[in-house]
């Protein structure tokens, strides 16, 4: 078993074997593996290089937003850089290679810019590099010659010179209902649509239907959330007037109530079938969609937060709910919000210390104080992680107290030793659909967070998208939204008991 990998529990298949590289070395993995989750599970913590001072980097989240596992996926002599870690499906013979450093991503020279980053501030090469006012380099010659050396050093990944013979195909669809997003509110408000007998295409930009479903650990309907989740889309798949897009992002919502999508057909194929495209873009004209987006945790700002070892503590509970990997075995939590108590105890029954539970506020609740309990961690209530210690891995990190008023920290700090730091700052609606239809987001002070504009199309918001970051409250809004959207009047779908 690899290292990292939990004895039981996640959706992967654990009687498929995989096997990939990435750097040249040969890893291990299970079908449902990520590259990002089957690294973890190997062990790999350093995943990257930082974009100017080749800082070490390590995955910070387990989705689309990822921004430090920046790989290139080799397939032949095409490659195509730039591609988060979280979103690479492996299959067997996958290649995969990091970026941004010379000779390997353990010994990178350019690390030594660290070392003057005083002087690399940003911009600095449009000051430093301007050419004396006489002599043969006056005026813009000396920048010509250095522009070069720059350019080299510029962007991350590089991109191939070989052509892509794959194949791209584009349809153009139609429908009564589109649902984006297929978490508790997505998936019920597909099914709420379809029993009215409107014609439903419901998309999700992960491969498996159920977003935090799949991951959540909470009991919907008197069985495992995930479980549940794979239930629906079942029902779902067999109903005529329901069309389902896995792998597939929608990233344009233009006039007319007209959504742009691309499915991500083979990407996860080791080969292709003869005819099979790779992408397949989409025209989605629909009456009336349905955001069930969700939304992102946000991290908190410390130094030393983009050291490897450090993530979102729902991507931590993320992959060892979904994957069966566990990202540390001494873990500590750093927050300002109740969901990282969870994420705490969902880990600990995974097999890991949770060492302690460092949250800025005061005076937090029983229940709070029975989940930390519960998880074994010692609280630290109004403290604040100061730094972070360690090189290519987390070793361990120092708290002092933390002054509200003056959001400052106080006294001595106190080092404890962890290999895995996960942090929550709060989370924030996935709006940027809405956005792009044409309103302005709004501030909730409650909620700390921009909520949805009011519509300008027609749309309908459900789940964490406007805010509602309940499960029971993502079901409920799923279902009226469902309705409504589909011109309904009445909910025959009965509403699933939850529990956590």
């Amino acid at each position: 078993m690899s290292p990292r990998r939990i004895e039981n529990g996640g959706r992967v298949d654990r009687l498929r074997t995989i096997r990939f590289t990435f750097d040249g070395v040969t890893y291990t993995g299970h079908a449902g593996d990520t590259l990002a989750s089957a690294l973890l599970a190997n062990g790999v913590t350093l995943f990257g290089r930082s974009f100017k001072y080749h800082r070490p980097r390590g995955v910070l989240t387990a989705g689309v937003e990822e921004p430090n596992a920046l790989v290139t996926v080799l397939r032949g002599e095409v490659r195509e850089p730039n591609i988060a870690a979280t979103m690479v499906e492996i299959y067997d013979g996958l290649t995969a290679v990091s970026q941004n450093r010379f000779p390997s991503l353990a010994w990178d020279v350019s690390a030594a810019n660290q070392l003057g980053g005083k002087l690399l501030s940003a911009g600095f090469y449009y000051k430093t590099f301007m050419g004396p006012v006489i002599g043969p380099l006056k005026g813009t010659r000396f920048w010509m010659f250095c522009e070069h050396f720059i350019r080299r050093a510029a962007g991350l990944g590089r991109a191939g010179t070989a052509a892509d013979t794959s194949r791209y195909e584009r349809m153009n669809a139609f429908c009564d209902v589109l649902v984006v997003g297929s978490g508790p509110a997505g998936l019920m408000a597909a099914k709420a649509a379809a029993e009215q007998g409107a014609r439903v295409i419901l998309t999700e930009l992960e491969p498996r239907f159920g977003g935090s479903a799949n991951w959540s650990g909470e009991t919907i309907d008197g069985m495992p959330a995930d479980d549940w989740a794979a239930r629906v889309a079942g029902q779902l798949e067999g109903n005529d007037n329901v069309r389902l897009l896995p792998r597939t992002t929608v990233w344009g919502y233009y006039d007319g109530n007209t959504l742009a999508a691309l499915e991500r057909v083979s990407d996860h194929k080791e080969s292709l079938a003869k005819g099979e495209p790779r992408h397949r873009y989409w025209a989605i004209r629909a009456r009336t969609v349905v955001l069930a987006t969700g939304s992102f945790e946000r991290p908190l700002v410390f130094p030393g937060n983009d050291r490897p070892g450090v993530m979102l503590a729902h991507a931590a509970e993320r992959y060892a709910n979904e994957y069966g990997v566990l990202p540390g075995e001494r873990i500590a939590l750093f927050t300002n919000n109740d969901s990282a108590y969870r994420s705490a105890l969902a880990l600990r029954k995974a097999g890991a210390a949770i060492v302690a539970i460092v949250d800025v506020r005061s005076g937090l609740s029983d229940e709070m104080r029975r989940l930390a309990t519960e998880a074994e961690a010692e609280m630290l209530s109004g403290h604040a992680v100061v730094a972070t210690e360690g090189g290519k891995a987390l070793s361990g990190l120092k708290v002092q107290r933390f002054d509200m008023l003056s959001g400052a920290p106080t006294g001595d700090a106190r080092s404890i030793h962890a290999d895995c730091l996960l942090m929550s700052g709060g989370w924030s609606p996935t709006i940027h659909l809405a956005s792009q239809a044409g309103a302005k987001a709004e501030w909730n002070p409650a909620r700390q967070a921009f909520l949805p504009p009011k519509p300008t199309q027609r749309w309908i918001g459900a789940g964490a998208f406007t805010g509602s970051f309940s499960t029971a409250e993502a079901i409920a809004e799923g279902r009226t939204a469902g309705v409504a959207a589909a011109g309904g009047t009445d909910a025959p779908t009965a509403l699933p008991d939850v529990e956590a």
